[in-house]
């Protein structure tokens, strides 16, 4: 592959953004310790991205990269939100390709492995794709599945259902998302966007290993509004529409 480093070892960067997750990290870092350690051929840099938190989170990445040289990390002045921290993960890893997963270890680690495979096939956007759910709602299950649904039916654009940020992206396709210039981003519609060829994963979601989802409906709600609203001009097309008939309405209204 053009993005394999001539005579090296493939280097891949595990992301990890995170907030207010003290209590998850430890665990999270042993169990992707293991996994990386199983993993031959292959150089793993570990990148923390602390998006603000409160706690102890930092100071647990700190007391982890002094004393692994392998883990790295970024820390926000304040809390931006996910997809800002998704994006200074994008602009900071390095090397042949990088996987993002969240911090609460509802994405399995040991799927790493799988995700490799498919960028060594030579896919450049290995995503992780939902079979279960576990730990959530039935509400929130019905209101994802919707969200994807009204996503896929409004756009052009193939969209990959029931995934997530949990995936891997070569240096090409993280080459493209760094030139975009996008301030108010939504990552999971720019994976669809920017094309390259995709994989699926399939994988089990996990429950939360400890704490709650910073996630609330009102914030998941905006979430899926920025995705359909930047993602495809639906909305405006619907708008317009909306406008001419009144338009319409109000002109006859006039000459009656």
């Amino acid at each position: 592959m053009t993005e394999k480093r001539r005579g090296k070892r493939p280097l891949f960067s595990v992301a990890v953004p995170f907030y207010n997750e003290q209590e998850n990290l430890r665990a999270l870092y042993g169990r992707l310790c293991r996994v990386v350690g199983g993993v031959g051929n292959c150089d793993f840099e570990l990148l923390f991205v602390d998006d603000g938190s409160t706690d102890a989170s930092l100071d647990v990445v700190r007391a982890l990269a002094a004393q692994d040289a392998r883990v790295r990390y970024l820390s926000f002045s304040r809390n931006f939100g996910k997809e800002i921290a998704l994006s200074a993960a994008i602009d900071h890893a390095r090397g042949d390709g990088a996987i993002f997963m969240d911090a609460d270890l509802q994405h399995p680690p040991e799927l790493i492995p799988k995700l490799i495979e498919g960028w060594f096939e030579g896919y450049d956007d290995v995503y992780a794709q939902r079979r279960t759910r576990g730990g959530e709602s039935a509400f929130k299950k019905l209101t994802a599945k919707l969200y994807y649904h009204v996503l896929a039916r409004s756009t052009r654009i193939p969209i990959q259902m029931d995934a997530g940020d949990f995936r891997l992206l070569s240096a090409r396709a993280l080459a493209v998302l760094r030139r975009m210039p996008e301030h108010q981003r939504n990552m999971k519609s720019l994976y669809s966007w920017i094309g390259f060829k995709k994989k699926a994963v399939p994988v089990d979601q996990e429950p939360r290993l400890h704490g709650a989802s910073k996630f609330g409906f009102f914030r998941l709600l905006n979430l899926a509004l920025d995705g359909i609203t930047s993602f495809t001009t639906a909305p405006l097309r619907l708008a317009t529409i909306l406008g001419a008939l009144s338009a319409a309405v109000a002109l006859l209204s006039f000459c009656w």
